[in-house]
């Protein structure tokens, strides 16, 4: 647990480009896997062999130039945009990194929801930014506040970024919010990077990304977290025309040329995104029962429970979360992921997606484990 303590930059500091990276992934990468993982933050991997694929569907090489048409047409048709408005990127994660680096020049100042995903404000400290934070409370909920924006925001202000269903708590931020989000945004001339990967988790209920209700919102997503296809690396990003050809530009310095087996794999996996959806939802259905019916047994933790989403984020009432984590994970061979990396050490947060035997059983050794760390007056 070492590294758990090396999060983060103070606000309006720089680091050194060649020292940047990111805690919470090399944590993630070498630290969190255990029998009973809780640690992970999207729905457990959909198999290849339930796809309608053959090998001969499949080619090493293809007709990518910027873009590859028929993935631009079915993520078009997705979100409802037009192609010209669609950035195909290698995950969220990169869809991220080209927006920001489209949005605003090395020294200008990007306005970042706290507590959030800690890559968000890594990104931004990577290409320059100085950073100002907006808090999104515990005590509220996580609840998105344009109130807190607006205390916050200034004239040299280029990029807010907010998250949508927030990572880590899950909460949800409706379209009337976001208009005001949007509004505050416009008048001190910035724009607004909504992440909305866990977005995708709503299923069926009616929603539409934050770009359709105006230009000034730029809209990243992926597969990835909420229908476990996230080693098709299948992200995109939403944007006016012109600031969408600068984003496949500035890729071309990253990721000229995209694995072209896995394009053709996004576009098979789109044409039956309904049944991967199917799968996501039941699986998460059944995990949540399981999750409230272990937040309704506990009065170690305090807890926000959001309808939708992957992640929970308790806080825990006494006691060290650290010291809890290595307690989890080495009586109990089970993983949660430390509040510290999302800047709330008393908080960890919880993932629902995974295979639903494993995550139940993971319930009952996370109830064990608080138990004996209350009894062992650990403070």
């Amino acid at each position: 647990m070492a590294m758990a303590a090396e999060v983060g930059d103070v606000e309006g500091m720089s680091l050194s480009r060649s020292a940047m990276r990111s805690p919470y992934m090399q944590w993630a990468k070498l630290h969190s896997e255990a029998r009973y993982n809780l640690a992970t933050s999207g729905v457990a991997g959909f198999p290849l062999s339930d796809l309608p694929v053959r090998l001969q569907d499949l080619e090493i090489n293809g007709p990518t130039v910027y873009g590859y048409a028929p993935l631009q047409d079915r993520l078009a048709r997705k979100t409802g945009v037009r192609p010209e408005c669609v950035v195909a990127a290698a995950g969220t994660s990169m869809a991220n990194h080209l927006a920001m680096a489209a949005t605003f020049e090395p020294g200008d100042e990007v306005l970042i929801e706290e507590p959030t995903y800690e890559l968000l404000v890594s990104t931004a400290q990577y290409l320059g930014a100085e950073i100002r934070r907006f808090p999104r409370r515990f005590e509220e909920g996580f609840r998105l506040d344009p109130d807190a924006v607006a205390n916050r925001i200034t004239s040299r202000t280029r990029l807010v970024v907010i998250t949508n269903l927030h990572n880590p708590s899950g909460a949800y931020a409706d379209a009337e919010t976001l208009n005001r989000i949007g509004e505050i945004a416009k008048a001190a001339g910035a724009r607004v990077l909504s992440d909305e990967v866990y977005l995708e988790t709503l299923f069926d209920q009616t929603w539409e990304p934050a770009y359709r209700l105006g230009p000034e919102f730029v809209v990243t997503s992926s597969l990835t977290k909420a229908y476990g296809l996230s080693g098709l690396r299948c992200g995109w990003i939403l944007a006016e025309p012109e600031l969408a050809a600068r984003m496949w530009q500035i890729n071309d310095l990253y990721a000229a040329t995209p694995a072209h087996p896995a394009e053709l794999l996004s576009v098979i996996a789109l044409d039956n995104l309904d049944r991967i959806k199917a799968r996501a939802k039941h699986l998460l259905d059944a995990n949540r029962l399981n999750l409230n019916a272990f937040l309704d047994s506990q009065t170690a933790l305090e807890c926000f429970r959001p309808a939708y989403g992957t992640t929970v984020f308790p806080k825990l009432s006494n006691g060290n979360v650290d010291e809890f984590c290595d307690v989890l994970k080495r009586n109990y061979e089970t993983s949660i992921v430390p509040g510290c990396f999302f800047e709330m050490p008393s908080h960890f947060r919880i993932g629902i997606g995974g295979p639903h035997e494993m995550t139940a059983k993971a319930f009952e050794r996370l109830a064990q484990a608080l138990d004996e760390f209350s009894k062992s007056g650990s403070k």
